[in-house]
């Protein structure tokens, strides 16, 4: 192999990381999505789950961020420990519990379909936060300001149009065993659940950028984070589910094990840390734009898992939130091209700027040195 093309792979690669890291992501919770949902289909109680699930990655993480960030993990003061525990509320107390108390009125692929507002709600809240550059007179920025409105409206097509329902064959004589009964479903009150949920989950994400900006140890983030998350969401539960130590229970293999350790490990540790780690390349944003892939990964495993049912409202929905979701990354993927083209220019007419400046203090010099 040349030195070329190795130059190119290594190119190539490094450029590729965050894209890659990002459909690793959604992958992972498209499975967190179904296994999430079999456990409350089995009776596992939300706010158990969501402390179980954050305690898991505390203690797992923590190890890891005691060994690998000692050295670089930075002061902790008042502002940032703040900080911290509002991002232990934000996502792992308030988006979990909503998120996952709206599921049960609906299903999986409803879920995560609805979060496809998140990339949304996280532009706007950036844009708010100075986070995110907006120019309404150039076409990048009028592309995610349309594509956000278009999100919306296609998470509003979801809740509210229903249709004929979509007969798949794998679906057609599966066991409906795990399928709520039409009497638990409310898709109107699980949408607000869920949409409340992502609301909170994108200011969790605004607040994380903002927080590795004076705290950089991702790990000790995290762990922190799941931590704070697991104290306040137990504080919540004793006080909501007072009396009813019956829901603290865990059977060796069942699937409310299974849902806490690998929610736990893949969407609280892995998932908040190799977000701080795109979020630092690629802004909130982008972290969140690859939401559909999760939605279409969900739509067919909960198919065959939990025989799940489409009806034609959802998947014309689902499809309008993508088309939205596309103008919101063409936008930022062409609003982040012209910013570095603007940055190398600038950086061009400030060498050229200095270049008369040396010359003369040169010639002053040699001046010098022959009197």
């Amino acid at each position: 192999m040349s030195t070329t093309t190795k130059e190119c792979l290594i190119k190539f690669l490094k450029e590729a990381k965050p894209y890659l890291a990002v459909i690793f992501l959604q992958f992972g919770y498209a499975g967190s999505a179904i296994i999430a949902k079999s456990a409350l289909n089995h009776g596992m109680s939300h706010y158990t789950f969501a402390v179980y699930r954050n305690a898991v990655a505390a203690v797992i993480f923590a190890p890891l961020a005691a060994l690998f960030e000692r050295k670089i993990r930075p002061k902790m003061t008042f502002s940032i420990f703040w900080k911290i525990v509002l991002l232990g509320l934000l996502e792992p107390v308030i988006d979990q519990n909503l998120y996952y108390g709206g599921m049960k009125f609906t299903t999986a692929t409803f879920a995560t379909a609805m979060c496809n507002v998140l990339p949304a709600i996280t532009f706007l809240l950036a844009w708010i936060l100075r986070l995110e550059n907006v120019n309404i007179w150039k076409i990048h920025s009028q592309a995610k300001i349309v594509g956000t409105i278009i999100t919306l409206g296609g998470a509003m097509v979801m809740t509210l149009v229903g249709g004929p329902t979509i007969g798949l064959p794998w679906t057609k004589h599966s066991s409906t065993t795990n399928v709520a009964s039409p009497t638990e479903l409310n898709p109107v009150k699980g949408a607000l659940f869920i949409l409340v949920g992502c609301f909170c989950w994108a200011c969790f994400y605004n607040l994380q950028m903002i927080t590795l900006k004076a705290y950089p140890a991702g790990l000790s983030l995290t762990s922190l984070i799941c931590m704070a998350g697991a104290l306040q969401g137990t504080a919540l539960t004793l006080v909501v589910e007072r009396g009813n130590s019956a829901i603290w229970s865990l059977n060796w293999g069942s699937s409310k094990l299974i849902a806490s350790v690998y929610c736990g490990i893949v969407n609280s540790g892995i998932g908040y840390y190799v977000s701080g780690l795109i979020m630092n390349v690629k802004g909130p944003v982008f972290v969140t734009a690859f939401n559909p892939l999760n939605m279409v990964i969900v739509a067919i495993l909960g198919s065959f898992i939990l025989s799940e049912q489409l009806n034609l409202g959802r998947v014309v929905g689902a499809v309008v939130i993508v088309i939205g979701l596309y103008l919101v990354i063409w936008g930022t993927t062409k609003e982040q091209k012209s910013s570095k083209i603007l940055s190398t220019t600038e950086e061009v007419e400030h060498v050229g700027k200095e270049l008369p400046e040396i010359k003369s203090s040169n010639q002053a010099v040699t001046g010098d040195e022959s009197v």
